[in-house]
């Protein structure tokens, strides 16, 4: 019985513990962006809700495309598709511009959030359209 007891308290220990991990499934598809935080560097930014067009379609293949470019904001250059590394949670442009050339990603609830690299701080929030 208290191997029993045991085995309970250990399988309830471990389901109850949170991990970042996140599977191919969860971010594959489309994603809009829905909010951006610019902070003002001294760290009182906020996200606020924006009205953009702008979709990254995350691929089962790796792959990461966008209907604008990856390079934004820092970058003028226009590289809408690039790879990403789920594991790390990386996504690799081709970008000129090496504040550009990789942006982490991470997940908020129900929201995909890019963070850009930036002194003040810059990030975009996405919402899963499918």
């Amino acid at each position: 019985m208290k191997k029993l007891a045991l085995l309970v308290f250990v399988i309830v220990a471990l389901s109850a513990c949170s991990t970042d991990a996140v599977d191919d499934s969860d971010l594959v598809g489309n994603w809009q962006l829905v909010q951006i935080l610019a902070d003002p560097g001294d760290g009182s930014g906020s996200f606020r809700s924006v009205e953009s067009e702008k979709i990254i379609e995350f691929r089962a293949d790796g792959t990461v495309t966008t209907n604008t470019s990856l390079c934004e904001p820092n970058s003028p250059e226009i590289i809408s598709s690039g790879s990403y590394d789920i594991d790390n949670h990386i996504i690799f442009t081709d970008c000129e511009n090496p504040t550009v050339q990789q942006i982490d990603f991470e997940f908020q609830g129900r929201f995909l959030v890019l963070h850009f690299i930036s002194n003040e701080g810059y990030s975009q929030r996405y919402q899963k359209l499918n």
